[in-house]
């Protein structure tokens, strides 16, 4: 049973992929809650919702590749741009003007180029856990080779596209254990491991295989944020380094929060500091759009 059940359900089709998008209404500033790598689908939002429609109006979608949305089979149609021009979609869908947009994961990399190339539809953005590509990753997830035949499945080795085909639910296990590293995650671990069993081995290899925007084109396009930006890192993050969004709140001038002993999903395991977070930065944001356009009618 969801805590809150959504208002409207619908979908968007955008060059023959079907996007499936939930609205909870409400008469406050919209948050839009962008999907995560493909792995798992919007639920992974799910302690989140509830509290945010109580205050705002909240559009959420699942992202192509998992939950009610299409699994297109060709590595082109899971490049960042899609994935940021579905947003642009669904927002439309939904007559949104502007949204706070709200990322975890890879889904935070997108949330930062929807700001960045769409400045007119985005009045902030909340990165939480970012995979941006700007720093490197940590060096245990370097060590073995994505698309090599292995002689191990230690560790990491299991971030292998002949391991998955192999025993996808074992490396959907490790995968969680490492993004969800906090003590007492056994729920948490549970859940992400079951969204990932709606998905398969080979959607996740197709979107390893897609086009990034990463290098100096990542620069340019966070570069040119010129929103509010709110960053949010767990300090025990094995997924993507605390430094990253250290980095990336000097490059686009954002506040970071830091949550200490955190892991790569503080929206799982510490709700209440992440919802609050939100709340208040969709507050401020919409207080300072406010007050300009007051400033302008004046």
């Amino acid at each position: 049973m969801r805590a809150r059940q959504p208002d409207l359900r619908d979908d968007v089709v955008r060059d023959g992929v079907r996007i499936a998008y939930e609205v909870y209404d409400n008469h406050g500033p919209t948050v839009l809650l962008m999907p995560t790598w493909s792995i798992i689908d919007s639920r992974h939002w799910k302690l989140q919702l509830p509290y945010l429609a109580r205050h705002f109006r909240v559009v959420i979608f699942d992202g192509r590749g998992n939950g009610a949305s299409d699994r297109p089979t060709a590595a082109a149609a899971y490049a960042d741009r899609e994935f940021v021009a579905d947003a642009v979609a669904v927002l439309d869908a939904t007559e949104t003007d502007r949204a706070v947009v709200a990322g975890l994961s890879k889904g935070g990399h997108w949330a930062g180029l929807l700001a960045g190339l769409h400045p007119d539809r985005v009045s902030g953005a909340i990165l939480i856990g970012a995979a941006v590509s700007l720093l490197p990753r940590d060096p245990a997830r370097t060590v073995y080779p994505w698309d090599q035949e292995l002689d191990t499945d230690e560790g990491w080795a299991k971030y292998n596209k002949h391991y998955w085909r192999r025993h996808y639910r074992d490396f959907t296990e490790f995968f969680f254990s490492q993004a969800l590293s906090e003590p007492h995650s056994t729920k948490q671990r549970e859940d992400a491991v079951e969204w990932a069993s709606e998905t398969d081995a080979e959607t996740l290899i197709t979107t390893e295989m897609a086009d990034e925007i990463g290098g100096e084109e990542e620069r340019r396009v966070l570069e040119s944020i010129r929103c509010p930006v709110l960053l949010i890192h767990g300090t025990d993050d094995r997924i993507r380094p605390h430094a990253s969004s250290q980095y990336l709140a000097e490059l686009v001038g954002g506040t970071l929060l830091t949550i200490e002993g955190g892991g790569h999903c503080p929206q799982a395991r510490d709700p209440v500091i992440v919802n609050r977070a939100m709340r208040r930065f969709v507050e401020s944001v919409n207080r300072v759009s406010a007050r300009e356009l007051s400033e302008v009618r004046s």
